[in-house]
């Protein structure tokens, strides 16, 4: 399943451009002909990688990842904006798996055409890939982890940025599992059973929303854990219903809260299931079910929809035909691409090269500052984005609707 593309846009190279007087030159002979010079000379090659999961369970947000990065370099090379230098989209397939984006990762950096990656997906997998972009100099920008540690270190109370090549444009669970908790407790919902699927995203999820949970005042029912690669959770239901829980939160994905809740309420726990963006994709009700209304997710942001860049950004992806949505990460990724293109604007100018240029990327991404489709572009000392808004998510007729939308305090 995994596709390689790239973006061909703009007039075919004159002769004189495949001198190859620098590294990282391409030529308009191997059909790889992109962006306008803007000025009658060379054009250079530069590429953003793109790293996600481009198959299996989770192919659904990867390729949303992937097209949106594609967009945002297709409408760079139409606009000129890096003057000189044509942008291609090289993705990679981490497969959501930390030893295969680890593979993929040393893939793109050892690609001196490289300047910047968005990505990866799932927090298990960017704690592999951190170092070897960090090594390389590369950015790595993803749209999608949520754990703290991967910004802050290990240590919430001691915050130190751990690698200064990495940003997001995603908010983190510090911020996501509080917001779940305050939401419940608003709702009047007190006791709460939790589940994780032992992963990094999951088990960071609902810690946070924990400890914001007792410190509102809620009790935790019951706390438990499954395997995610079972699809049988009739176990885990059974002692979870048995603390009686009035909504259970779960921490982890989509492939597997969608058949937890449909056991849920097979199993007669007809109380709300909610859990983070991770779970926020239409295929979490084609798994949970006709039952399912009601369960509910947090997302970063605000809904796509719900802004006039948003929908300009939702109009344009429909336009480019892409085979897949933009999913819930599409925008971000968007956005995270944008970022590393505003970049390429100051490190490109006057670099001979792309690798030469990969530090100064790193400098001005940490620098930008715009309004993007997901609100405000930009980033702190961490790397992490200056944006704290969120939105909760309800099914409601077989369909996932905003519910609440607000910036967390």
């Amino acid at each position: 399943m995994q596709q390689r593309s790239i973006v061909r846009l703009g007039v075919p190279l004159a002769v004189a451009a495949l001198a190859l007087s620098a590294c990282g030159s391409r030529g308009g002979d191997n059909g790889s002909s992109g962006g306008s010079s803007g000025g009658g000379g060379s054009t250079k090659t530069v590429k953003i990688g793109v790293i996600a999961p481009l198959s299996g369970d989770l192919s659904a947000l990867g390729k949303g990842i992937q097209h949106s990065v594609e967009l945002a370099v297709k409408e760079a090379n139409a606009n000129n904006t890096v003057p000189g230098w044509k942008l291609e989209v090289e993705p990679v397939d981490d497969e959501a798996k930390a030893d295969v984006g680890k593979n993929a990762a040393t893939k793109l950096a050892a690609d001196d055409q490289v300047v910047g990656v968005v990505g990866d997906l799932n927090s298990s997998v960017s704690q592999q890939t951190q170092p070897i972009f960090a090594a390389a100099n590369i950015t790595q920008i993803s749209p999608a982890n949520t754990n703290p540690s991967l910004t802050i270190g290990a240590d919430s109370a001691s915050p130190k940025r751990t690698y200064k090549t990495y940003f997001r444009t995603c908010t983190t669970d510090a911020v996501q599992g509080p917001f779940a908790a305050q939401y419940l407790l608003a709702q009047g919902i007190k006791q709460v059973a939790t589940i994780n699927d032992k992963k990094t995203y999951g088990q960071g999820l609902v810690n946070a929303f924990t400890t914001e949970f007792k410190k509102g005042g809620g009790t935790i029912t019951g706390a438990f854990t499954i395997n995610p690669d079972e699809s049988n959770y009739q176990t885990v239901v059974s002692q979870a219903a048995a603390t009686s829980p009035k909504a259970v939160y779960y921490g982890g994905e989509y492939p597997q809260a969608g058949p937890l809740s449909q056991q849920m309420k097979a199993a007669g726990l007809n109380v709300p299931l909610m859990g983070g963006d991770g779970i926020y994709d239409p295929q979490y009700i084609k798994l949970a079910g006709a039952k399912s209304d009601g369960d509910l997710a947090t997302s970063v942001g605000a809904p796509t929809e719900s802004t006039d860049a948003g929908k300009k950004f939702l109009a344009s992806y429909q336009a480019a035909g892409y085979a897949e949505p933009a999913a819930a990460y599409g925008g971000y990724s968007y956005d995270a691409a944008n970022a590393i293109i505003a970049a390429l604007k100051t490190s490109l100018s006057g670099a001979s090269d792309v690798k030469s240029a990969r530090q100064a990327t790193v400098d001005a991404v940490g620098k930008v500052s715009f309004d993007g489709v997901t609100g405000k572009v930009a980033f702190d000392e961490y790397g992490d984005t200056t944006s704290k808004i969120l939105t909760v998510y309800k099914v409601t007729s077989g369909a996932w609707a905003a519910d609440k939308t607000d910036e967390f305090k």
